[in-house]
């Protein structure tokens, strides 16, 4: 009888019926987990992001305001996010550090006020499983997914425990967010007891939910008029935070890659705009429009402290950079907006970096602005020079619109730059 059976087929034909049913009740049964397990992707897009830096030498005249380093210690830090969803993960990057980024434990909780969390939203993060993660140099990671019901512009807190040695070698230095640094392992804390607060973001670099299908993001990518300096700490008062506002029930992300400092040809504060086009633009989920506004501080560096040698770009130079921010988002199905520079005459020149202005300087803005309106190279252009400068000297910023340095837009500057923005040209839906 056992003629042409295997010994697999014997060891069968001998089981007990009951066992065989349970064996196949458990398969049955793990399929499903498993295909539950293989389509858990989620619809997984960044509603809040912070460009990350690398942290700079004494050599340059701009503190970096951090500490030397954190060691058994907790930082908590406050983000405003753009859209909801019912799910969430954070993102953390080492991306300029030297050695492994050590993180022992993590918390999210939807924030209360100052250091203060509403506990009974609280859970603790883990990382492919784990409650501790080590992140190689020049690595980034995700959390994994936790269930919190987010809703628009709600503002979360993200609670980092570092225990070992840790020197903040990725920073985003203009956070214009109190965070608040406490000893030892303070993570899950109702309120977080601070031995120190900062305005810098420390390896914390994007915040992600899981959103409705129809979700999509737009990209402020720009320099510190982007990043909102010189507007309300703690207040959300940046150009993309309005924008983002307006777009509450569009179920659109705005994310904020703006790096106080940032240009379009040289590295310094932030790497160039060539150089982290890839990740802060073209790298984020659903992507679909990108607004451009960068390049004052390439004209207006050039023979001030910040870089006294450095000989003044030609307006070609500038130009042949806005076009491979163009090729490469055309390439990726991008549209891609270009903003005109905003006035600038009488910039800093009250500080140290006198002679961020001059009457060179003005003209190279005034060359390229007037190819950004005028090329058609972009998909869209807004005119932010227009809505921001004085009518009466169109050279300066509007007084109302100005925070005081003459550079930057004051809160109302950025409200009115947010209002300027066309959102059918946007998203290119103009009838």
């Amino acid at each position: 009888m056992y003629g042409n059976e295997t010994p697999l087929r014997r060891v069968l034909y001998w089981l007990p019926t009951w066992l065989l049913t349970a064996l196949a009740v458990s398969t049955m049964l793990a399929m499903p987990m498993a295909e539950a397990r293989a389509n858990d992707n989620g619809n997984w897009i960044a509603t809040w992001i912070a460009s990350p830096q690398p942290r700079w030498e004494g050599d340059f005249p701009l503190p970096t305001n951090t500490p030397f380093q954190l060691w058994d210690q907790t930082i908590r830090q406050v983000a405003r996010v753009s859209i909801g969803g019912e799910r969430v993960r954070i993102a953390l990057s080492n991306a300029y550090g030297s050695q492994p980024l050590v993180i022992g434990a993590a918390h999210l909780a939807r924030a209360d006020s100052d250091s203060a969390i509403h506990p009974e939203s609280g859970t603790a993060l883990t990382f492919s499983g784990q409650r501790q993660i080590s992140i190689p140099p020049g690595a980034r990671v995700v959390s994994d997914p936790v269930k919190l019901s987010v809703e628009a512009l709600d503002q979360l807190a993200v609670s980092l425990y570092l225990p070992e040695p840790t020197p903040p070698a990725t920073f985003h230095w203009d956070g214009l967010q109190t965070a608040y640094v406490g000893t030892g392992n303070q993570v899950g804390a109702t309120t977080l007891t601070p031995q120190a607060t900062l305005d810098i973001r420390l390896f914390l670099s994007g915040i992600l939910v899981d959103a409705v299908e129809d979700s999509r993001a737009v990209v402020a990518f720009g320099d510190s008029i982007t990043d909102g300096n010189a507007s309300t700490l703690n207040a959300n008062h940046r150009w993309p935070d309005f924008l983002a506002r307006r777009l509450t029930n569009d179920n659109v992300a705005v994310l904020n890659a703006g790096i106080s400092g940032a240009r379009l040809l040289h590295s310094r504060m932030g790497e160039n705009a060539l150089a982290r086009f890839e990740r802060d633009v073209l790298s984020q989920p659903e992507v679909e429009s990108v607004i451009v506004l960068m390049g004052i501080n390439d004209i207006g560096w050039p023979q001030t402290p910040l870089k006294p040698a450095e000989d003044l770009p030609t307006a070609d130079d500038l130009i042949a950079a806005y076009r491979q921010l163009i090729a490469r988002a055309h390439i990726h199905d991008v549209r891609i907006i270009g903003a005109t520079l905003t006035p600038f005459e009488g910039a800093l020149r009250d500080t140290p970096m006198r002679g961020y202005y001059n009457a060179e300087k003005e003209q190279l803005r005034q060359t390229v602005n007037e190819w950004i309106r005028t090329s058609g190279e972009f998909d869209a252009v807004i005119d932010f020079d227009t809505v921001t400068r004085d009518p009466e000297q169109p050279t300066r910023l509007h007084p109302d619109y100005d925070s005081g340095d003459h550079l930057h837009p004051s809160d109302e500057g950025y409200e009115a730059m947010a209002e300027a923005v066309d959102i059918d040209a946007l998203f290119g839906t103009q009838q």
